[in-house]
């Protein structure tokens, strides 16, 4: 089993967010604070090894929350890079495993991530195991050492799409898992009760 006191969170915060427009989707305000901060907020009593923010253009401090801050130069690259970043950092601290998470994700729960901690029991450091609304797969998700060679291979922006489709599935509510990618999105998390 991989213990979550030796996984590194990698929060990827460094996308051009081009399908949101010309603000910040990040600093977005939801409910008082911005948008990034809800799943920060969410998970910072997750005792994770270390946590890792990967940003490019985001004004927003993360390091005052606790993240160690990696700066992605080329955020055209896409979630590939940002991965990479993060898998590096982790790989030279010794973790035994990543959850990688998006920071445009602000109902992501601590729940959730324990029960990716948990599926991962008895699987060994090749894990995989990725969050599903039981029709599509997303971040977040759980990678053992076991992946980190593949995850530094990664090209392009669709990260590692193809290795979360192919690994074990905890499913959670749509809701929870609701990614901000366009204007309507934050309009609609809005109307969620």
């Amino acid at each position: 089993m991989i213990a979550i006191a030796d996984c590194a969170l990698i929060l990827l915060a460094a996308g051009r967010s081009k399908r949101f427009g010309d603000a910040d989707k990040l600093q977005q305000i939801f409910l008082g604070k911005p948008l990034a901060f809800h799943v920060v907020t969410a998970l910072e009593d997750v005792p994770f090894k270390a946590r890792f923010a990967v940003c490019s253009e985001t004004a927003l401090d993360f390091a005052s929350r606790g993240y160690a801050v990696l700066h992605n130069d080329d955020p055209d690259d896409g979630m590939s890079g940002s991965v990479k970043l993060g898998v590096r950092a982790a790989m030279e601290i010794g973790c035994a495993g990543v959850i990688v998470a998006l920071a445009d994700m602000p109902r992501v729960t601590a729940s959730h991530i324990y029960r990716l901690i948990d599926a991962a029991d008895g699987i060994g450091p090749a894990v995989v195991i990725a969050s599903s609304d039981g029709v599509h797969t997303s971040p977040p998700a759980l990678f053992g050492t076991g992946q980190f060679e593949a995850l530094l291979r990664l090209s392009g922006d669709a990260g590692a799409r193809d290795m979360v489709r192919a690994g074990r599935h905890v499913i959670a509510p749509e809701t929870e898992l609701l990614d901000i990618d366009r204007p309507e999105d934050l309009e609609r998390l809005r109307g969620l009760r």
